[in-house]
């Protein structure tokens, strides 16, 4: 790719980046949020077309005005989020499009032995008549690059392949890419981690505010080295000196079960305590009780059992009592959780405590005056960078809606912090930032309670983390000793290989 551009209304956000990829390789893409990876792999894979610049595929320009060009061309795109149809079958999702035909008819028969040869050749064992609402996610992740496989793919982008798999899964990806590169494929591989930047990748190149920063050989480079060209400073991990939780335990769930929404129990005798001052960290793979946890604590789910806050039995209390006697929330979904994307940062910042004084008078009008005052405050004091208390929320980044969501929550000086994936999709500065305000709350003596995807995450921050399996806790480990292998035994559910 020679001199990209690509401009949308009032940002560049590719700036004439050259980028090229030798066969045979994987090469990382990285870059904060809004650096332009996706829209410069978007312009590869045909879904947007360049302002400036030329693509050359084996030397030859190519015009790639869409995905069918791009694909035409042996350019294939698994997307973070999968695009699969979860009513069909594994094998009907990989052929979608494709179908071997018999007549008029799809031939089942070649269909079935043309995606064995596949899966025997590259290592992606796929139960192939299975409904893919009924695989878990590292099968239907396998599904997706089988689709590209299936089409005949050479050059494959992976984007953010790791945000939802256990560390066993990765490893099972890692082999597969391996293999791929051995039979002469080629990976763009685009994620937030550099530890797997630095695991797996040959090349990586970095981008910054749409801009080539530049490219180097993985093996001369470190992870230091890459995060510092990512934000332009040297980038320093959360401080490790911790002083010892108090014994006080402020949030304690005992005995708790809970049913998701498809009426199965989705929570089982789930009992644990946080104290204040102490950060417990929850690891599991996605859809194992995390999200009924948050909002049974949150006060959007029923539940059996009991749940006290500093002491307080919540069973028949609101969720506004619950926030009124200290308990905060940051919501796994901050665009449709967490806030209102149509309001303004102010608004944003008072949703849960706008009928109290000095923000609402006793007739019920609301003294914007105070409101501004003190948006204006938390602006200032969590960093947020919007162009006032009356920006639109979501006109910001991710980063800075996060913040607004921080600022809201911390300021109301809570007794116990829900924090559910508080850094999901964050680059490595706003992480940072969120990383110091949790650490700051538990000096402050908060009972912390961390719902996270991401083990180095709840290992950086926790002092102990349980893990979540079938709805049941399995396990619980001193995050200052645990690796990330035994991490992934458990959430797997393979107990006794950890014990």
């Amino acid at each position: 790719m020679r001199g990209i551009s690509k401009m949308f209304p009032g940002v560049i956000a590719n700036d004439r980046i050259d980028f090229s990829v030798e066969r045979g390789t994987i090469h990382a893409l990285v870059g904060e949020n809004g650096a332009g990876k996706s829209t410069l792999m978007r312009i590869l894979y045909g879904l947007y077309r360049p302002d400036e610049g030329e693509i050359f595929i084996e030397g030859k320009k190519a015009a790639i005005r869409n995905p069918q060009d791009a694909i035409r061309l042996g350019i294939g795109m698994v997307h973070q989020e999968f695009q699969l149809v979860p009513s069909l079958t594994v094998a009907e999702n990989i052929v979608l499009g494709n179908e071997p035909l018999k007549s008029i008819w799809v031939d089942r028969k070649a269909e079935k032995e043309s995606i064995i040869k596949l899966s025997k050749r590259f290592g992606l064992h796929v139960e192939q008549d299975l409904p893919i609402r009924e695989v878990p996610v590292g099968v239907q992740q396998r599904v997706e690059i089988l689709k590209l496989l299936y089409r005949k793919a050479q050059l494959l982008i992976l984007d953010e392949p790791t945000a939802v798999l256990t560390p066993q899964e990765v490893d099972g990806l890692f082999d597969v890419l391996k293999r791929l590169v051995t039979e002469g494929h080629t990976i763009i591989f685009i994620t937030h981690k550099l530890g797997e930047v630095m695991d797996i990748c040959d090349k990586a190149t970095v981008l910054r505010h749409g801009k080539l920063i530049g490219t180097v050989n993985v093996a001369d480079s470190s992870s230091t080295e890459l995060a510092r060209m990512m934000v332009g400073e040297e980038v320093l991990r959360p401080s490790e000196e911790r002083h010892p939780a108090s014994k006080e335990a402020k949030l304690i769930l005992d005995d708790i079960s809970a049913r998701g929404d498809r009426g199965l129990f989705a929570l089982k005798h789930i009992s644990f305590k946080v104290n204040a001052g102490e950060v417990v960290g929850i690891a599991g793979v996605e859809g194992n009780g995390q999200s009924e946890l948050v909002e049974v604590l949150s006060g959007l789910r029923e539940y059996e059992g009991m749940i006290t806050l500093a002491s307080v039995d919540l069973k028949t209390e609101s969720i506004r009592f619950r926030r009124e006697n200290g308990m905060a929330i940051i919501p796994e979904s901050r665009k449709t959780q967490g806030l209102n994307l149509l309001g303004k940062v102010s608004e944003n910042l008072i949703v849960n405590k706008y009928y109290q004084k000095p923000y609402s008078a006793k007739t019920g009008v609301l003294s914007w005056k105070r409101i501004t005052e003190f948006a204006k405050e938390l602006i200032v004091k969590y960093d947020i960078r919007a162009d006032g208390p009356d920006a639109v929320a979501g006109t910001l980044s991710g980063g800075n809606a996060q913040k607004i969501i921080l600022a809201r929550e911390l300021s109301s000086k809570p007794v116990a912090l829900i924090a559910a994936h508080p850094t999901r999709g964050l680059d490595i500065a706003a992480t940072q930032f969120v990383h110091h305000e949790i650490l700051h709350m538990r000096a402050e003596n908060v009972a912390v309670l961390i719902i996270s995807a991401d083990l180095d995450e709840l290992i950086t921050l926790s002092d102990r983390i349980l893990v979540l399996f079938e709805g049941r806790i399995v396990g619980e480990v001193d995050a200052r000793t645990v690796t990330h292998a035994q991490l992934g035994l458990l959430m797997a559910g393979l107990t006794d290989a950890v014990s």
